[in-house]
Formats: C-alpha cells, sequence, structure tokens
C-alpha cells in the first residue's frame, strides 16, 4: 500500500511538470529501446523467438539496446554536396543513359583484377571476408599501397605505426596513401570528402559505429547502419569503398545477411595455415562473374600472385606412384591441372572410412557406389581417403574421372603414367559425360607437356586433334578406362 502511495505520488509529481511546460512529453519519454534482431536477415521483434518469421532460420535472435538520435532523413551529413544537400537523385530514361562509359580502374594485382571482372568499378562495395590472419589487411594494404593513386586507408583495429610496420614488411610504399585510425562513420567520410581519394579501405566493418546508434560496435543495428551510409557515400560520390569483413565459426560473413546484399561484391579470403597458397573466390559480383578464382602465394614480403597454379599444384615425384591421378579442371574462365591422391586400403576397423578433402564427401561416396554397381568393384569393406593436392577445393564435376582412376591405381596397386591428364563427368550408370570448355582444358595439358588426356566421346563435336600435339583418348564408360589403364 505503501509503495502505491509512492508511485502515484511521483505520477502526480511528474503531471504537474508537463502541464507547467516545465518538463515536455518529448523530453521525459525515454529512447532506449530494447529489440531482438535476427543476426541472419536482420529482422526485428519485441520478443524473443526461436525461429525467425522473416527467413525461418532458428535461434538467431539477438536482444540489443538501441537508441535513435534524428532520423535518416534529417541527418546532417557534412559529406554531402553543398548544392544537392539532400542527396536527391532525379528518375532518368533508360534511352538516355549511355551504357559502357564507366572505366574500371585496373590494379596492379592481376588476380585482384581477375576476380573482380576486370578491376575496380568506380562507386562500387567490395567486401572482403575471411578467416582471422589469412591475410585480408595485408591484402588491402597491398593495394593501397601499389594502386598509384590517392587511397585512404581507414583502420579500426590497429594504429598508425602498426600499419607503417606492415608496410615496411612488405617493402612498399606510397606517398598518396592517408591511414586514419577512427571508428566514426560521420568523422570518417567528412575526411574522405575532404581529401577526395581514389579509393577508400576500411578495415573492418565491425568496428565501425554510427552516432546515430547508440549500440555496441559489431552489433547487427551497427553493422547495417554503418553499411548503409557506406552504400550511399560510394554511390553519391562514385568513390570505390573495400570493407573487410570478419567471419563466424561456422565461416559465414558476421553481421546480418543484408551486409552481403548491400555490397556489390563478396570476396571469400580462404586457404590452410599450413599451406602457402591462399585463394580469393568471387562469392558475389554485380560487374561480373561469380565462378572466378585468384591464387597468391604467402611469402615473408607479402602475398605473390600465381599467376600460373598449374606448375605449382603438380608435385614433383621421383618415381610413378599408385594412387595418383591429374584433372584438368576450370576456375571461371582459367584452366589448371591439379593432382588429385587417393588411397584405398582394407578396412581393419570393420567400419569402412571416407574421408575427402578439397572434396564433397557425398559425390564420393556416389563414385565408389557407381564403381561397385556397375564395374563389380569391391570397394564397400576398404577404406578411402582423398585429397586434392596444394589445399585447395575444387567443385567442377570434370574431376569425376580422375578421381575414379586415381581410386582404381590404388585400389590396384598400379600407378598412372604422369604424362596422362583426364576431363570428364561421371554418370550414375557409369557413362562419361561431357564437360564445358574442353579445348580450353587440353590446351593447358598440351602447353604443359603432357601426351594424352583421357575425355567423354560425347566432347569430340567441333574439336580438331590435329590442333595439338597431345593424344586425345575418347571413351564413353567407365569400363573403356579400366581397360586402357589397368588391363
Amino acid at each position: 500500500m505503501q509503495a502505491l502511495k509512492l508511485l502515484f505520488f511521483e505520477y502526480n509529481c511528474i503531471r504537474r511538470k508537463i502541464t507547467s511546460g516545465f518538463l515536455s512529453k518529448k523530453h521525459y519519454v525515454s529512447k532506449v529501446k530494447k529489440v531482438f534482431v535476427c543476426n541472419n536477415c536482420g529482422a526485428n521483434s519485441p520478443k524473443w523467438m526461436g525461429r525467425c518469421t522473416s527467413c525461418g532460420e532458428w535461434n538467431t535472435y539477438e536482444e540489443e539496446v538501441i537508441f535513435r538520435t534524428p532520423a535518416a532523413q534529417d541527418r546532417p551529413e557534412s559529406w554531402r554536396d553543398t548544392d544537392n544537400p539532400g542527396g536527391q537523385a532525379q528518375p532518368v530514361s533508360i534511352a538516355d543513359i549511355q551504357s559502357g562509359k564507366t572505366r574500371r580502374l585496373s590494379t596492379p594485382d592481376p588476380e585482384l583484377n581477375r576476380v573482380l571482372g576486370g578491376g575496380i568499378v568506380p562507386g562500387s562495395l567490395v567486401l572482403i571476408g575471411g578467416q582471422p590472419g589469412i591475410g585480408k589487411s595485408t591484402l588491402l594494404l597491398q593495394v593501397a599501397l601499389d594502386a598509384g593513386i590517392k587511397v585512404l586507408y581507414v583502420s579500426g583495429e590497429e594504429s598508425e605505426e602498426q600499419i607503417k610496420m606492415r608496410a615496411d614488411r612488405i617493402s612498399r610504399s606510397n606517398p598518396n596513401c592517408y591511414i586514419l585510425t577512427e571508428t566514426n562513420t560521420t568523422r570518417i567520410l567528412t575526411h574522405a570528402k575532404k581529401l577526395d581519394p581514389g579509393l577508400v579501405v576500411i578495415d573492418s566493418i565491425q568496428t565501425l559505429s554510427s552516432p546515430y546508434i547508440e549500440s555496441t560496435p559489431g552489433s547487427i543495428s551497427q553493422i547495417r547502419e554503418c553499411a548503409g551510409e557506406l552504400q550511399r557515400f560510394a554511390k553519391e560520390t562514385h568513390i570505390p569503398v573495400f570493407i573487410i569483413g570478419h567471419i563466424t565459426k561456422d565461416g559465414a560473413l558476421a553481421g546480418p545477411k543484408l551486409l552481403e546484399h548491400v555490397v556489390d561484391t563478396v570476396l571469400q579470403f580462404e586457404g590452410d595455415q599450413n599451406y602457402i597458397y591462399r585463394i580469393l573466390r568471387t562469392l558475389k559480383n554485380r560487374f561480373g562473374s561469380t565462378d572466378e578464382m585468384g591464387i597468391y602465394e604467402m611469402q615473408a614480403g607479402g602475398l605473390r600472385p600465381v599467376e600460373n597454379p598449374s606448375e605449382l599444384l603438380l608435385s614433383q615425384k621421383e618415381e610413378a606412384l599408385s594412387g595418383s591421378a591429374v584433372a584438368a579442371t576450370m576456375e571461371g574462365l582459367r584452366p589448371m591441372l591439379i593432382e588429385t591422391q587417393a588411397l584405398v586400403s582394407r578396412a581393419v576397423y570393420g567400419t569402412p572410412q571416407r574421408s575427402a578433402t578439397g572434396f564433397d564427401l557425398r559425390r564420393l561416396g556416389m563414385l565408389l557406389a557407381v564403381l561397385e554397381k556397375r564395374c563389380g568393384f569391391p570397394l564397400g569393406q576398404n577404406d578411402v581417403f582423398l585429397n586434392i593436392a596444394g589445399g585447395i577445393r575444387v567443385d567442377d564435376p570434370a574431376i569425376d574421372l580422375a578421381i575414379v582412376a586415381a581410386m582404381l591405381s590404388s585400389f590396384s596397386d598400379v600407378a598412372v603414367p604422369d604424362n596422362i591428364c583426364f576431363a570428364a563427368e561421371i554418370g550414375l550408370s557409369g557413362e562419361v559425360r561431357a564437360v564445358n570448355r574442353i579445348e580450353q582444358r587440353i590446351q593447358e595439358a598440351d602447353r604443359l607437356g603432357f601426351n594424352a588426356i583421357f575425355i567423354s566421346k560425347y566432347n569430340t563435336k567441333g574439336l580438331d586433334p590435329k590442333r595439338f600435339k597431345l593424344r586425345i583418348a575418347t571413351i564413353g564408360k567407365i569400363e573403356e578406362l579400366v581397360e586402357a589403364l589397368f588391363q
């Protein structure tokens, strides 16, 4: 009863202050708001739910405290054009727009140009994600120091001295590269507008914070707000922006899925700490193909682009050993020759093991079932271990024939000749199917000095064997491969 009287007394005091004008409702009502945000799609909910009603994912809601200041349309952003402070766009007829007018910015890094589709597009927003310590900051610092243009490198994780130490380690210098250690997006964009650089690098998006949202840096709301501000800045000033993003323990980009939708290009920097090679893959590209891949070699002086990966991905062996075969694969428009290694041995512990490194384990099981059903090889009671040399992952179905040849070689303990490569897909009925870009695969094998290549007989349409020095062997069934190599 006493607590109720005290509450009623406080209510009357506040009501008298509001009536007298000493305190307005606008200032009294708190702007602090707690919401639950889905870290997959960014949907908001006033309460926690096990499953997101927007994207359908489970256990993705996280609680956030949001304190909004001005509305988005009322922000006094100082980097906007004074002649058009609102940044309002006008409708233009599609017939009046000239195509092909935009010129790409070519960097000295040929691998980065490849994955971007030919160079950096002005006004584009590029997101690079990868594991910690894989080389994301080193890659973009090399681009900033080798670009030959004015670059603003914004770091929220390292100091100016640490960035200078990395630049000295990779032995690069660019007087037009400016370092800014700042996390406030308003101040960052103000400096960028005054400096007018040709490229802006943000390291990283998880460290930035917008003054319009009072949540912790790295939260879903902050990442979404900062990404939106960077997008508006890039589109209105036509300055390309590179963003470094962290990843979660599952390998996905940290933050809401909206971040990947906002940016124009998403690059994944991957690799194994035990290998010297790093792979830069294109997951999304509005200005080019998404099948491209760049290969780098990690050295003491930084990342070196590998322009001819086929010679590096083929192992040097002194003698012929069983369980090894070479596949002619394609990564985007680039042909590569990769060595596949297989080990087939009798299962000692009862249950056969299946292990694949760099290849889909389910597809490996399918190939083993085809060999046992169609060809009669008793592989069901054997352990099978598969490895793609070089520590890279291959999704090209043309590698099927090389994997089958490697497994049969290990099972029969008969070595496949080193001067033979393979390029074909295996069907469920044991047929050898045709693959795309067969001429480029044959040219790459011919250039590296191979004597023969096994392809599908359905790939010979329009193919002139006289153009190549190597022998082109055509097969239609796996049985024909067994007769040609192991009998």
